[in-house]
């Protein structure tokens, strides 16, 4: 009897475990159920993203990030869940986001996460029909079309944030860490959520150049040339990370730093990556300057010296040109018609 009792046990468990959407009668594990829709890494970490913010500005929850944020996905609380989760709620919070001028991009983005959060609970029986579809038809607001204009800086800018970078680090492999991270971000044009997929054995050498594979969006995949500037800097956290010279190369290239100052054995999360970018930007006196800003930067900076469209592209990855030229006609221009007019009228101004 005592057998059988313990093999009937057993087989609850695993019939459970083939059961991921509810963890028990309190919570819904969205992390375990959004595999099997999301496209790519970058669309699960973006969702999980969304999720979070909108639980935090529509339920008052204090927002995670890195391994508590997936902690949070896999443990998402049914009762508030669903208290929040209504056609009238999502479209009073894309509100809040249209008012805070974000994108066409990361409103629909935003309204992806949360839709498809709705639709999960539906299918799994926790949210009824009714709600969920009500929901699929809550339209986006206005907003701008494309990339948001954000900021552009100017190659004396983006020499300054480099600096500022390593000059805010509290220790030796911190400093190193930040120079390797702010290059790939300033020179070689990285999302942030490409950072967090470099492994050490994404460094290869092509015809006798060291180049990158780097992991972009909807599980593309492109070898970049690595300038020397940027590989010297690898070299010197390598030494760092590896100091008996024996490369892992299934680790992550960029680590955390503990407060002592030791390498950690976990990459960064985008959202540690988004805090450097922040204080360096603040210790260069730039204001306020998101990761994304860097990559801006690195477009409308290469267009300004003359390099063609078409090594801009390679370089950003972008599926064809006309995502390029799109991504380009959002930078900032010159918009000096006034200033010929006053040359050509000849005034004085102190007259």
């Amino acid at each position: 009897m005592k057998n059988s009792s313990s093999s009937s046990n057993l087989s609850h468990s695993e019939n459970h475990a083939l059961q991921p959407l509810a963890q028990s009668e309190d919570t819904f594990n969205f992390a375990a159920v959004l595999k099997g829709r999301a496209t790519s890494a970058h669309t699960l970490r973006a969702y999980f993203r969304w999720v979070d913010r909108y639980l935090h500005d529509t339920a008052g929850l204090a927002p995670t990030e890195g391994k508590a944020r997936v902690a949070r996905m896999q443990a998402l609380p049914l009762k508030l869940l669903l208290s929040v989760l209504n056609a009238t709620t999502l479209r009073a919070w894309l509100g809040q986001l249209s008012a805070e001028e974000k994108g066409k991009q990361s409103l629909g983005q935003a309204r992806a996460a949360i839709i498809t959060l709705a639709s999960l609970l539906s299918e799994a029986e926790i949210l009824d029909d009714y709600t969920s579809a009500a929901m699929t038809n809550v339209r986006l607001p206005r907003a701008e079309a494309g990339q948001r204009q954000g900021r552009w800086l100017a190659v004396e800018d983006v020499r300054d944030i480099i600096q500022a970078a390593e000059a805010i680090a509290t220790s030796p492999a911190q400093r190193q860490r930040n120079a390797v991270l702010i290059r790939l971000l300033c020179i070689m044009a990285l999302r942030r959520e490409e950072l967090t997929d470099i492994y050490w054995r994404d460094l290869h050498t092509q015809a006798g150049r060291p180049v990158l594979l780097v992991h972009g969006k909807g599980s593309k995949a492109a070898l970049v040339d690595i300038p020397r500037v940027v590989l010297h800097s690898i070299e010197e956290w390598a030494s760092m990370v590896f100091p008996d010279g024996n490369v892992e190369p299934d680790t992550p290239l960029l680590r955390r730093i503990y407060k002592g100052g030791r390498i950690a054995p976990n990459g960064l999360s985008t959202d540690a990556i988004w805090r450097v970018v922040k204080e360096a930007a603040q210790h260069a006196g730039l204001g306020t300057v998101a990761p994304h800003d860097l990559r801006r930067s690195v477009a409308g900076n290469l267009e300004q010296s003359g390099v063609p469209i078409e090594t801009i592209s390679r370089l950003l990855r972008h599926a064809n040109l006309a995502v390029t030229q799109n991504y380009l006609s959002k930078l900032p221009r010159e918009n000096e018609g006034a200033l010929l007019m006053a040359d050509l009228l000849d005034l004085d101004d102190f007259s």
